[in-house]
């Protein structure tokens, strides 16, 4: 198969519940915003950030030293079973530890009164860290379509629960006529409120965990310490790496809370976290994307043509965002009821959150170069200069402008990274890149962009009309320009 077609049907593949799962979740956000006040969005809000550190320092690099030992060592099995080991104890240990003291960690993390939420978080982390091998197993082979249907089940399981616990079992509980009222008054709880979020994810994790299964049981365990020990020095420079990466992406949900009076900072937050969402189908694709790039490029690094390859995939991966970007932009007109009135103050933060994911896309695209090299601590450096900046910026901008501090320096910092990268990664692995028209399409969505903001009118139909004859004109002349290329393709 064209290696670009393969990485395009898995990226399909893999990107499909992906894909279908967050615009199911995209459409959970109306439910969690006209529901619940800004301020207990914030906690939500708050509490998935704290997750999503957490998991990378649990899985520390694993599933990317499981693609790299799976190229490089005779015996895959005894890879595979090191990685699920190493991953079991740890996972295990943390899940004790978060139990044992989830009383002061909930008071540290603003969670007073509800040190279950710590429980909860704690089996929840356990579970997807120790998932995250047996998923990065099926990548690693090639079986999609299981990864797939698992991810699916996982997805509809936590969507399911959320709309039973939180629309039906709220609404039959506040009626006093529905015939469920009985059964429903068994098994809800009104004062567990945002709790139900949580419980919804922990059983989907659960479940998830008892699919993988057939995964977990085929392998013989029995650890082999010299590849354990490679994979972890391979690997720590990526937990180094993805937890400064983490930083970026989700350190100003944390900081928020801190660095606001209490009651502005957990608004502000649920405001800002709503609003993130919106930016949803970017970071769908980005995602989908690097689930089926990481496995694609090392497959493919042994080709002589392989530079080439990644030099066309960039060229369409940003072809494909910039059209994300505009076609988000150019429709945020209706998109801003997906949220509740009190938080579409913030819709400002949309286009600035767009570009700055979009810019991450492309150096995940790049990231690709200190990977094959073996030069993971590049890696580490890049995301923690990012890291700096992130820090920096929240800590000066959110005192001052709040969430837009935030988004401003998102944007800065990923875009700092992405220039810095490119440089770097020119030097230690040249890809010869089609920077005329990678800048040019950029350039194009960002002026047609500005353009739609200048000719807006007072009437919504109009402006939503002339926004996307300019999608239509955009994507008009990507189609004539690449049009050749495309066919060669098909």
């Amino acid at each position: 198969m064209n290696p670009l077609k393969k990485l395009a049907s898995q990226t399909a593949i893999y990107g499909l519940p992906t894909i279908v799962g967050r615009l199911l979740n995209y459409f959970l956000t109306p439910l969690y915003t006209y529901m619940y006040t800004t301020s207990e969005f914030g906690d939500v809000t708050s509490a998935y950030a704290y997750v999503s550190f957490l998991l990378v320092f649990l899985t520390y690099g694993m599933e990317t030293s499981l693609f790299r030992f799976s190229q490089t060592e005779i015996e895959k099995e005894k890879v595979y079973a090191s990685a699920l080991i190493s991953l079991l104890v740890s996972s295990v240990s943390f899940v004790l530890i978060a139990g044992l003291f989830a009383i002061p960690i909930s008071e540290t993390l603003k969670f007073s009164g509800h040190p279950e939420y710590i429980i909860w978080f704690a089996i929840i982390l356990g579970c997807d860290a120790f998932s995250a091998i047996p998923f990065a197993r099926l990548r690693e082979q090639g079986k999609a379509k299981r990864f797939a249907i698992i991810r699916s089940l996982n997805i509809l399981i936590n969507i399911g629960l959320n709309l039973f616990f939180i629309w039906f079992c709220k609404g039959v509980h506040e009626s006093s006529d529905s015939s469920f009222k009985a059964f429903v008054d068994c098994i809800y709880n009104p004062e567990i409120g945002i709790g139900y979020i949580f419980i919804s994810n922990l059983l989907a994790s659960v479940i998830t965990l008892l699919l993988l299964t057939p995964e977990i049981i085929s392998v013989k365990w029995k650890m082999d310490i010299d590849i354990w020990k490679r994979m972890m020095k391979y690997g720590i420079p990526l937990l180094i790496a993805g937890l400064a990466g983490m930083t970026n992406e989700t350190l100003d949900r944390t900081l928020i809370p801190y660095l606001l009076p209490e009651e502005i900072g957990k608004s502000q937050n649920g405001i800002y976290g709503a609003c993130y969402k919106v930016a949803i189908l970017m970071t769908i694709f980005i995602q989908a994307f690097r689930f089926a790039a990481e496995p694609f490029f090392f497959s493919q690094s042994k080709e002589k043509d392989s530079k080439e390859t990644n030099a066309v995939i960039m060229k369409y991966f940003v072809i494909i965002c910039s059209t994300i970007f505009l076609g988000t932009t150019m429709n945020l007109d209706w998109i801003q009821y997906f949220v509740g009135a009190d938080f579409r103050k913030g819709m400002d933060v949309v286009p600035i959150l767009l570009l700055a994911n979009l810019f991450l896309g492309i150096f995940i695209n790049q990231s690709i170069w200190y990977k094959l090299t073996g030069q993971t601590g590049y890696g580490a450096i890049l995301t923690i200069f990012g890291a700096i900046i992130t820090i920096s910026l929240n800590l000066y901008w959110i005192p001052r402008i709040g969430y837009m501090g935030s988004a401003w320096a998102t944007l800065i910092c990923y875009g700092s990274m992405m220039i810095v990268s490119y440089f770097l990664g020119n030097k230690h692995y040249p890809v010869n890149y089609d920077l005329k028209r990678i800048l040019g399409y950029l350039g194009l969505s960002l002026t047609l962009y500005f353009i739609s903001r200048l000719i807006k009118t007072e009437t919504v139909t109009i402006n939503l009309l002339l926004n996307n004859l300019l999608l239509v004109a955009f994507v008009g002349f990507v189609w004539k320009m690449e049009k050749n290329n495309f066919k060669k393709l098909t």
